[in-house]
């Protein structure tokens, strides 16, 4: 996604998805956050039908709650 009409475009199809609650769409980091009852592979298929470069990203990793610093 290099620009608004890309951003406008995933929001769109995003937008018509059922099991979305939210998203966040990050321009600069390329990436699209998705929270619902939705599968990853659903939301990667429907991102992927605006033609638009599509891939997993790995989460950031989280320390273990009983981790100190």
């Amino acid at each position: 996604m290099s620009c608004e009409g890309c951003v406008g475009a995933v929001k769109r199809v995003l937008g018509k998805m059922e099991g979305v609650e939210s998203y966040d769409v990050d321009i600069k980091e390329q990436k699209v956050t998705v929270k619902g009852n939705v599968t990853p592979d659903a939301v990667l298929q429907t991102v992927s039908k605006t033609g638009k470069k599509t891939s997993f990203w790995e989460a950031e990793p989280t320390a273990p709650a009983d981790a100190t610093a």
